[in-house]
């Protein structure tokens, strides 16, 4: 069933190399350069990939479109929680990254924010427990959701006002929707709920 047993060691460390990021990383994305060759040789040898995963209990999803690789937990296990906070933050990457999307000229361009615009976006919930976000909230969610491949700082101080954050579609592919449209009402009214419920501890996940 495994044809990379029988292919080269070369071929056998790329399989393992691939395999292991997209366990421990979530999602490779074709246009990080730590990951776009592990990306091209999984979407060129989805077959043997897909038949791996499915032994796990996993599903690979590629979506070349936006250039994301991911994979979905078909028993529900495997995710990754998130505290309260760290699920309003992806939720508000999620929705600046929409809003982003919408206005760019193309579909190629990378859809990067400034951290005061995930700042305003916070405040906007006025959570009483914690209205503002802090420095050590921000670099938390940096260096969580990079961690997972789903954004990028460009500067290394990420808590300056003008510090950009660039967003990948795998924010997107976190919680599929199939209209964009649909998944923007979505995200807003999550929100909305953590606004209301300032005092409850749920978190999210994510696929991992």
């Amino acid at each position: 069933m495994f044809e990379v047993m029988n292919q080269s060691v070369a071929m056998k460390e790329k399989f393992r190399i691939a395999a292991n990021k997209l366990l421990n990383q979530c999602f490779l994305l074709k246009k990080r350069e730590d990951t776009k060759k592990e990306y091209a040789f999984v979407r060129e040898n989805r077959e043997m990939f897909t038949e791996y995963f499915e032994l796990l209990g996993y599903e690979l999803k590629i979506n070349e479109d936006q250039g994301v690789i991911g994979l979905t937990n078909s028993f529900g296990t495997g995710r990754i929680e998130l505290t309260k906070y760290d699920s309003i933050l992806l939720l508000i990457l999620r929705l600046l990254y929409i809003e982003k999307r919408k206005e760019l000229a193309t579909s190629s361009e990378d859809v990067t924010v400034l951290m005061e615009e995930i700042r305003e976006k916070y405040a906007m919930l006025k959570i009483k427990a914690k209205p503002m976000l802090d420095k050590g909230m921000e670099r938390g969610m940096v260096r969580l959701f990079r961690r997972y491949n789903m954004i990028q700082n460009l500067d290394s101080d990420v808590n300056q006002a003008d510090a950009r954050i660039v967003i990948y579609p795998s924010v997107i592919m976190a919680v599929p929707v199939e209209n964009i449209n649909e998944y923007f009402e979505m995200t807003q009214k999550k929100l909305e709920e953590y606004a209301v419920n300032k005092d409850s501890e749920d978190g999210d996940n994510i696929d991992g």
